[in-house]
Protein backbone atom coordinates (compact mmCIF):
# COMPACT_ATOMS: atom_id res chain seq x y z
CA UNK A 1 0.00 0.00 0.00
CA UNK A 2 1.09 3.48 -0.57
CA UNK A 3 2.32 5.55 1.98
CA UNK A 4 2.04 9.52 2.52
CA UNK A 5 4.76 12.27 2.69
CA UNK A 6 5.22 15.50 2.09
CA UNK A 7 6.63 16.65 -1.69
CA UNK A 8 10.15 17.35 -0.47
CA UNK A 9 10.61 13.57 0.81
CA UNK A 10 8.80 12.38 -1.85
CA UNK A 11 10.99 13.28 -4.57
CA UNK A 12 14.13 12.13 -3.26
CA UNK A 13 13.42 9.05 -4.83
CA UNK A 14 14.55 10.42 -8.02
CA UNK A 15 18.23 9.59 -9.17
CA UNK A 16 20.46 11.41 -11.30
CA UNK A 17 19.95 9.55 -14.99
CA UNK A 18 16.54 8.72 -14.49
CA UNK A 19 13.44 8.71 -16.97
CA UNK A 20 10.55 11.15 -14.93
CA UNK A 21 7.02 11.30 -16.97
CA UNK A 22 5.17 13.77 -15.86
CA UNK A 23 1.15 13.73 -15.87
CA UNK A 24 0.27 15.93 -18.75
CA UNK A 25 -2.17 18.92 -19.86
CA UNK A 26 -4.52 19.74 -16.92
CA UNK A 27 -3.17 17.27 -14.77
CA UNK A 28 0.40 18.55 -14.53
CA UNK A 29 1.50 17.93 -10.36
CA UNK A 30 3.57 21.21 -10.00
CA UNK A 31 3.81 20.38 -6.24
CA UNK A 32 6.10 17.72 -6.83
CA UNK A 33 8.02 18.93 -9.45
CA UNK A 34 8.58 21.95 -7.60
CA UNK A 35 10.15 19.97 -4.88
CA UNK A 36 11.67 17.91 -8.07
CA UNK A 37 13.29 21.41 -8.88
CA UNK A 38 14.53 22.07 -5.19
CA UNK A 39 16.48 19.48 -5.73
CA UNK A 40 18.70 20.70 -9.21
CA UNK A 41 21.60 20.65 -7.59
CA UNK A 42 21.71 17.22 -6.16
CA UNK A 43 20.51 15.79 -9.80
CA UNK A 44 22.21 15.28 -13.20
CA UNK A 45 20.46 14.07 -16.63
CA UNK A 46 17.57 13.59 -15.22
CA UNK A 47 15.33 12.51 -18.57
CA UNK A 48 11.98 13.99 -18.75
CA UNK A 49 9.18 12.90 -20.95
CA UNK A 50 5.47 13.98 -20.90
CA UNK A 51 2.83 15.54 -23.57
CA UNK A 52 1.87 18.88 -23.67
CA UNK A 53 2.07 20.58 -19.85
CA UNK A 54 -0.15 23.52 -18.75
CA UNK A 55 1.88 26.15 -16.65
CA UNK A 56 5.24 26.74 -15.96
CA UNK A 57 8.09 24.11 -16.89
CA UNK A 58 10.71 25.32 -14.25
CA UNK A 59 12.62 22.39 -15.00
CA UNK A 60 13.47 23.29 -18.76
CA UNK A 61 15.06 26.74 -17.64
CA UNK A 62 18.84 27.46 -18.83
CA UNK A 63 19.91 27.37 -15.56
CA UNK A 64 18.71 23.76 -14.78
CA UNK A 65 20.49 22.59 -17.98
CA UNK A 66 22.55 19.81 -16.72
CA UNK A 67 20.22 18.62 -14.13
CA UNK A 68 17.09 18.10 -15.84
CA UNK A 69 16.47 17.39 -20.37
CA UNK A 70 12.91 17.40 -21.34
CA UNK A 71 12.16 14.85 -24.03
CA UNK A 72 8.66 15.58 -25.15
CA UNK A 73 6.28 13.98 -27.11
CA UNK A 74 4.58 17.05 -28.06
CA UNK A 75 6.13 20.35 -27.58
CA UNK A 76 3.86 22.91 -26.04
CA UNK A 77 4.70 26.76 -25.53
CA UNK A 78 6.61 26.30 -22.31
CA UNK A 79 9.52 23.75 -23.46
CA UNK A 80 9.92 25.45 -26.80
CA UNK A 81 12.82 26.97 -26.32
CA UNK A 82 14.62 24.13 -24.60
CA UNK A 83 14.12 21.97 -27.65
CA UNK A 84 15.07 24.89 -29.75
CA UNK A 85 18.21 25.25 -28.05
CA UNK A 86 19.09 22.03 -27.10
CA UNK A 87 18.21 21.63 -24.09
CA UNK A 88 15.43 19.44 -24.69
CA UNK A 89 14.51 17.26 -27.28
CA UNK A 90 11.45 16.04 -29.11
CA UNK A 91 9.89 12.25 -30.17
CA UNK A 92 8.12 12.12 -33.32
CA UNK A 93 5.57 9.67 -32.89
CA UNK A 94 1.44 8.87 -33.24
CA UNK A 95 -0.27 9.72 -30.44
CA UNK A 96 -1.57 6.22 -30.02
CA UNK A 97 1.47 4.31 -30.33
CA UNK A 98 2.76 6.36 -27.32
CA UNK A 99 1.87 3.81 -24.20
CA UNK A 100 4.05 0.90 -26.45
CA UNK A 101 6.56 2.94 -25.88
CA UNK A 102 6.23 2.63 -21.77
CA UNK A 103 4.72 -1.31 -21.87
CA UNK A 104 7.07 -2.68 -24.58
CA UNK A 105 10.23 -1.53 -22.53
CA UNK A 106 11.47 1.23 -25.39
CA UNK A 107 11.16 4.01 -22.89
CA UNK A 108 11.44 2.54 -19.33
CA UNK A 109 10.60 5.02 -16.95
CA UNK A 110 12.36 5.08 -13.21
CA UNK A 111 9.59 7.78 -11.75
CA UNK A 112 6.27 8.64 -12.60
CA UNK A 113 4.61 11.96 -11.40
CA UNK A 114 1.09 12.09 -11.40
CA UNK A 115 -1.99 13.86 -9.99
CA UNK A 116 -5.19 12.26 -8.93
CA UNK A 117 -8.05 12.60 -7.18
CA UNK A 118 -8.39 11.38 -3.60
CA UNK A 119 -9.72 7.61 -2.95
CA UNK A 120 -13.47 7.00 -3.36
CA UNK A 121 -15.23 4.88 -0.93
CA UNK A 122 -13.70 2.04 -2.87
CA UNK A 123 -10.30 3.17 -2.26
CA UNK A 124 -9.84 4.02 -6.03
CA UNK A 125 -8.25 7.32 -6.86
CA UNK A 126 -8.60 8.95 -10.36
CA UNK A 127 -6.42 10.31 -13.17
CA UNK A 128 -8.99 12.48 -13.61
CA UNK A 129 -8.87 15.06 -16.55
CA UNK A 130 -5.70 13.31 -18.23
CA UNK A 131 -5.74 9.33 -18.83
CA UNK A 132 -4.11 9.48 -22.31
CA UNK A 133 -0.89 8.06 -21.79
CA UNK A 134 -0.83 8.39 -17.97
CA UNK A 135 -2.32 5.07 -17.92
CA UNK A 136 0.57 3.38 -19.13
CA UNK A 137 2.77 5.19 -17.33
CA UNK A 138 1.22 4.45 -13.71
CA UNK A 139 1.33 0.86 -15.25
CA UNK A 140 5.11 0.47 -15.83
CA UNK A 141 7.03 2.95 -13.70
CA UNK A 142 9.07 1.59 -10.57
CA UNK A 143 7.91 3.91 -8.56
CA UNK A 144 4.83 6.21 -8.93
CA UNK A 145 4.07 8.93 -6.50
CA UNK A 146 0.43 10.61 -6.87
CA UNK A 147 0.04 14.17 -6.04
CA UNK A 148 -3.87 13.78 -4.53
CA UNK A 149 -6.22 16.67 -4.78
CA UNK A 150 -9.88 16.93 -4.03
CA UNK A 151 -9.90 19.38 -6.83
CA UNK A 152 -8.72 17.14 -9.61
CA UNK A 153 -12.39 15.91 -10.80
CA UNK A 154 -12.94 11.91 -10.33
CA UNK A 155 -13.70 10.59 -13.88
CA UNK A 156 -14.34 6.87 -14.63
CA UNK A 157 -13.35 4.56 -17.72
CA UNK A 158 -9.45 3.83 -17.55
CA UNK A 159 -8.78 6.54 -15.07
CA UNK A 160 -9.40 4.34 -11.99
CA UNK A 161 -6.02 3.57 -10.31
CA UNK A 162 -6.15 0.43 -7.72
CA UNK A 163 -4.17 1.87 -4.63
CA UNK A 164 -1.55 -0.89 -5.18
CA UNK A 165 -0.32 0.96 -8.30
CA UNK A 166 0.40 4.27 -5.79
CA UNK A 167 3.65 3.99 -4.23
CA UNK A 168 3.95 7.49 -2.34
CA UNK A 169 0.89 9.73 -1.88
CA UNK A 170 1.36 13.47 -1.48
CA UNK A 171 -1.71 15.69 -0.50
CA UNK A 172 -2.54 18.83 -2.12
CA UNK A 173 -5.21 21.35 -2.59
CA UNK A 174 -4.69 23.47 -5.41
CA UNK A 175 -7.02 24.57 -8.76
CA UNK A 176 -5.86 22.79 -11.51
CA UNK A 177 -4.72 25.00 -14.63
CA UNK A 178 -7.51 26.58 -16.75
CA UNK A 179 -8.12 27.36 -20.13
CA UNK A 180 -10.55 29.95 -21.33
CA UNK A 181 -12.99 29.86 -24.32
CA UNK A 182 -11.29 31.71 -26.70
CA UNK A 183 -12.75 34.92 -28.41
CA UNK A 184 -13.90 34.10 -31.87
CA UNK A 185 -12.99 36.16 -35.39
CA UNK A 186 -15.05 36.53 -38.11
CA UNK A 187 -12.50 33.98 -40.02
CA UNK A 188 -12.86 31.49 -37.18
CA UNK A 189 -16.43 31.68 -37.42
CA UNK A 190 -16.80 31.51 -41.61
CA UNK A 191 -14.34 28.23 -41.21
CA UNK A 192 -16.49 26.54 -38.63
CA UNK A 193 -19.51 27.40 -40.40
CA UNK A 194 -18.38 25.76 -43.63
CA UNK A 195 -17.53 22.66 -41.77
CA UNK A 196 -20.73 22.59 -39.85
CA UNK A 197 -21.94 22.65 -43.20
CA UNK A 198 -20.82 19.46 -44.19
CA UNK A 199 -21.23 17.67 -41.03
CA UNK A 200 -24.02 15.02 -41.19
CA UNK A 201 -26.73 14.21 -38.65
CA UNK A 202 -25.69 10.97 -36.53
CA UNK A 203 -21.69 12.01 -37.19
CA UNK A 204 -19.22 11.29 -34.45
CA UNK A 205 -16.86 14.24 -33.72
CA UNK A 206 -13.37 14.69 -33.25
CA UNK A 207 -11.89 18.20 -32.42
CA UNK A 208 -9.56 19.07 -30.10
CA UNK A 209 -8.99 22.85 -28.42
CA UNK A 210 -8.95 26.20 -29.68
CA UNK A 211 -10.89 28.74 -31.67
CA UNK A 212 -11.99 26.52 -34.70
CA UNK A 213 -13.20 24.13 -33.09
CA UNK A 214 -15.36 26.17 -30.55
CA UNK A 215 -15.92 28.01 -34.05
CA UNK A 216 -17.53 24.66 -35.35
CA UNK A 217 -19.04 23.65 -32.18
CA UNK A 218 -21.06 27.03 -32.22
CA UNK A 219 -22.46 26.82 -35.59
CA UNK A 220 -23.44 22.91 -34.75
CA UNK A 221 -26.78 23.71 -32.86
CA UNK A 222 -29.24 23.04 -35.07
CA UNK A 223 -27.60 19.30 -36.04
CA UNK A 224 -29.11 16.10 -34.47
CA UNK A 225 -27.73 13.00 -32.66
CA UNK A 226 -24.23 13.62 -32.49
CA UNK A 227 -21.90 11.71 -31.09
CA UNK A 228 -18.29 12.25 -29.64
CA UNK A 229 -15.49 10.26 -29.68
CA UNK A 230 -11.99 12.34 -29.70
CA UNK A 231 -8.87 12.50 -27.57
CA UNK A 232 -9.64 15.48 -26.02
CA UNK A 233 -12.42 17.67 -25.66
CA UNK A 234 -13.47 21.54 -23.94
CA UNK A 235 -16.11 23.74 -22.74
CA UNK A 236 -17.89 23.94 -25.91
CA UNK A 237 -18.90 20.58 -26.28
CA UNK A 238 -20.92 21.16 -22.95
CA UNK A 239 -23.68 23.10 -24.42
CA UNK A 240 -24.38 20.86 -27.52
CA UNK A 241 -24.82 18.25 -24.85
CA UNK A 242 -27.29 20.12 -22.74
CA UNK A 243 -29.20 20.81 -25.40
CA UNK A 244 -29.52 17.52 -26.55
CA UNK A 245 -27.72 17.75 -30.35
CA UNK A 246 -24.94 15.68 -28.75
CA UNK A 247 -26.32 12.55 -27.76
CA UNK A 248 -24.43 9.79 -28.76
CA UNK A 249 -27.16 7.33 -29.55
CA UNK A 250 -26.07 6.72 -33.32
CA UNK A 251 -22.42 5.48 -32.15
CA UNK A 252 -21.57 1.70 -32.38
CA UNK A 253 -18.64 2.02 -30.05
CA UNK A 254 -19.73 3.41 -26.57
CA UNK A 255 -22.94 4.38 -27.39
CA UNK A 256 -24.27 7.58 -25.40
CA UNK A 257 -20.81 8.01 -24.04
CA UNK A 258 -18.53 10.67 -24.27
CA UNK A 259 -14.71 8.61 -25.37
CA UNK A 260 -11.95 10.83 -24.64
CA UNK A 261 -8.55 10.63 -23.50
CA UNK A 262 -8.01 14.11 -21.85
CA UNK A 263 -9.88 17.32 -21.54
CA UNK A 264 -8.96 20.70 -21.21
CA UNK A 265 -10.75 23.76 -20.18
CA UNK A 266 -12.57 26.06 -17.44
CA UNK A 267 -13.83 24.63 -13.59
CA UNK A 268 -17.07 24.52 -15.15
CA UNK A 269 -15.60 21.46 -17.69
CA UNK A 270 -13.86 19.87 -14.70
CA UNK A 271 -17.46 19.85 -12.90
CA UNK A 272 -19.09 18.41 -15.64
CA UNK A 273 -16.69 15.27 -15.94
CA UNK A 274 -16.59 14.73 -12.49
CA UNK A 275 -18.43 11.37 -11.59
CA UNK A 276 -20.26 11.68 -14.73
CA UNK A 277 -21.36 8.50 -16.23
CA UNK A 278 -21.48 9.55 -19.58
CA UNK A 279 -18.02 10.62 -19.70
CA UNK A 280 -15.70 7.89 -20.49
CA UNK A 281 -11.87 8.69 -20.01
CA UNK A 282 -10.15 5.91 -21.68
CA UNK A 283 -6.46 5.07 -22.59
CA UNK A 284 -5.07 7.25 -25.66
CA UNK A 285 -4.01 3.47 -27.32
CA UNK A 286 -7.62 2.65 -27.43
CA UNK A 287 -9.26 5.84 -28.13
CA UNK A 288 -6.97 6.85 -30.89
CA UNK A 289 -6.62 3.34 -32.01
CA UNK A 290 -7.86 3.89 -36.25
CA UNK A 291 -9.58 0.28 -36.00
CA UNK A 292 -11.79 1.38 -32.93
CA UNK A 293 -12.37 5.19 -34.31
CA UNK A 294 -13.74 3.90 -37.74
CA UNK A 295 -16.18 1.12 -36.94
CA UNK A 296 -18.12 4.47 -35.36
CA UNK A 297 -20.58 6.12 -38.44
CA UNK A 298 -19.92 9.48 -40.13
CA UNK A 299 -16.62 10.32 -38.17
CA UNK A 300 -16.06 13.77 -38.71
CA UNK A 301 -12.34 14.40 -37.68
CA UNK A 302 -11.62 18.15 -37.51
CA UNK A 303 -8.33 18.73 -37.09
CA UNK A 304 -5.90 21.93 -38.00
CA UNK A 305 -2.67 22.75 -39.36
CA UNK A 306 0.30 25.27 -40.22
CA UNK A 307 0.74 25.08 -43.87
CA UNK A 308 -0.54 22.53 -46.61
CA UNK A 309 1.14 22.85 -50.12
CA UNK A 310 -0.53 22.77 -53.36
CA UNK A 311 -0.41 18.71 -53.60
CA UNK A 312 -2.10 18.61 -49.80
CA UNK A 313 0.68 18.00 -47.80
CA UNK A 314 -0.19 18.57 -44.32
CA UNK A 315 2.59 20.11 -41.97
CA UNK A 316 1.15 20.86 -38.40
CA UNK A 317 3.79 20.06 -36.13
CA UNK A 318 6.71 22.42 -36.80
CA UNK A 319 7.56 26.09 -39.07
CA UNK A 320 10.38 25.24 -40.90
CA UNK A 321 12.74 23.72 -38.75
CA UNK A 322 11.45 25.24 -35.67
CA UNK A 323 9.82 22.29 -33.70
CA UNK A 324 6.22 24.09 -32.59
CA UNK A 325 4.02 21.05 -31.14
CA UNK A 326 4.02 17.60 -32.04
CA UNK A 327 2.72 14.87 -34.59
CA UNK A 328 -0.28 14.15 -31.92
CA UNK A 329 -3.38 12.33 -32.84
CA UNK A 330 -4.25 13.75 -36.17
CA UNK A 331 -2.67 10.66 -38.68
CA UNK A 332 -4.50 8.63 -36.03
CA UNK A 333 -7.95 10.25 -36.50
CA UNK A 334 -7.43 11.21 -40.51
CA UNK A 335 -6.59 7.56 -41.11
CA UNK A 336 -9.80 6.52 -38.92
CA UNK A 337 -12.26 8.81 -40.02
CA UNK A 338 -11.12 8.05 -43.63
CA UNK A 339 -12.38 4.38 -43.18
CA UNK A 340 -15.43 5.23 -41.29
CA UNK A 341 -18.81 4.26 -43.05
CA UNK A 342 -18.79 8.02 -43.96
CA UNK A 343 -16.78 9.45 -41.93
CA UNK A 344 -15.32 12.68 -43.33
CA UNK A 345 -10.97 13.97 -42.30
CA UNK A 346 -10.68 17.74 -42.42
CA UNK A 347 -8.14 19.69 -41.86
CA UNK A 348 -9.12 23.36 -41.11
CA UNK A 349 -6.93 26.48 -41.22
CA UNK A 350 -7.53 30.11 -41.94
CA UNK A 351 -5.68 31.09 -45.45
CA UNK A 352 -3.21 33.66 -43.70
CA UNK A 353 -1.07 33.97 -40.75
CA UNK A 354 -1.21 36.73 -38.63
CA UNK A 355 0.76 38.68 -40.69
CA UNK A 356 -1.06 38.04 -44.12
CA UNK A 357 1.68 34.91 -44.93
CA UNK A 358 -0.05 32.56 -47.02
CA UNK A 359 -0.95 28.86 -45.52
CA UNK A 360 -1.51 27.26 -48.74
CA UNK A 361 1.75 27.39 -50.22
CA UNK A 362 3.67 26.30 -52.85
CA UNK A 363 6.01 24.03 -51.09
CA UNK A 364 6.17 23.23 -47.46
CA UNK A 365 9.27 25.59 -45.31
CA UNK A 366 12.72 23.95 -45.54
CA UNK A 367 12.84 21.73 -42.84
CA UNK A 368 9.05 21.25 -41.83
CA UNK A 369 7.88 18.05 -41.07
CA UNK A 370 4.29 16.02 -42.91
CA UNK A 371 1.80 15.16 -40.90
CA UNK A 372 -0.75 14.48 -42.80
CA UNK A 373 0.37 12.99 -46.18
CA UNK A 374 -1.33 13.56 -49.47
CA UNK A 375 -2.50 10.18 -49.82
CA UNK A 376 -4.54 10.27 -46.53
CA UNK A 377 -5.76 13.97 -46.73
CA UNK A 378 -9.47 14.62 -48.24
CA UNK A 379 -10.88 17.88 -46.80
CA UNK A 380 -9.12 20.87 -46.53
CA UNK A 381 -11.14 23.73 -45.02
CA UNK A 382 -10.20 27.82 -44.98
CA UNK A 383 -12.62 30.44 -44.78
CA UNK A 384 -13.33 31.04 -48.48
CA UNK A 385 -14.56 27.31 -48.91
CA UNK A 386 -13.77 23.63 -48.96
CA UNK A 387 -11.44 22.02 -51.03
CA UNK A 388 -11.95 17.94 -51.21
CA UNK A 389 -8.97 16.53 -52.73
CA UNK A 390 -9.82 12.41 -52.55
CA UNK A 391 -9.35 10.91 -55.84
CA UNK A 392 -7.88 14.13 -57.53
CA UNK A 393 -5.02 14.45 -59.35
CA UNK A 394 -1.83 16.57 -58.29
CA UNK A 395 -3.12 19.15 -60.80
CA UNK A 396 -6.81 19.39 -59.61
CA UNK A 397 -5.63 19.64 -55.89
CA UNK A 398 -3.51 22.70 -56.80
CA UNK A 399 -6.77 23.74 -58.64
CA UNK A 400 -9.04 23.48 -55.70
CA UNK A 401 -6.58 25.22 -52.96
CA UNK A 402 -6.17 27.71 -54.93
CA UNK A 403 -9.85 28.46 -54.71
CA UNK A 404 -9.89 28.72 -51.00
CA UNK A 405 -6.46 30.36 -50.78
CA UNK A 406 -6.48 34.35 -49.60
CA UNK A 407 -7.49 36.30 -53.05
CA UNK A 408 -4.29 38.05 -52.18
CA UNK A 409 -2.22 35.16 -52.86
CA UNK A 410 -4.30 33.41 -55.80
CA UNK A 411 -2.11 34.51 -58.78
CA UNK A 412 0.97 34.02 -56.98
CA UNK A 413 -0.20 30.19 -56.15
CA UNK A 414 -1.59 29.72 -59.75
CA UNK A 415 1.61 30.96 -61.33
CA UNK A 416 3.74 28.64 -58.86
CA UNK A 417 1.43 25.94 -60.12
CA UNK A 418 1.69 26.72 -63.57
CA UNK A 419 5.70 26.20 -63.73
CA UNK A 420 5.44 23.06 -61.35
CA UNK A 421 2.76 21.32 -63.09
CA UNK A 422 2.76 22.88 -66.97
CA UNK A 423 -0.99 23.47 -66.70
Amino acid sequence: MPVSMSAEDAVKVINSGDRVFVHGVAAVPHILLDAMVARASELRDVEIVHLHTEGRATYAQPEYAESFKVNAFFVGGNVRQAVREGRGDYIPVFLSEIPALFRKGVLPLNVALIHVSPPDKHGLCSLGVSVDIARAAVEVADIVIAQVNPQMPRTIGDALIQPYDLDILVDVDTPLPEAGIPDLSEVDLEIGRNIAGIVEDGATLQMGIGSIPNAVLCSLTGHKALGVHTEMFSDGLIPLVESGVVTGEKKLKHPGKIVAGFTMGTRKLYDFVDDNPSVLMLDIAYVNDSSVIRRNPKVTAINSAIEVDLTGQVCADSIGMYQYSGVGGQMDFIRGASLSEGGKPIIALPSVTSKGETKIVPFLKQGAGVVTTRSHVHYIVTEYGIANLFGKNLRQRATELIKIAHPDHREALEKAAFERFHH
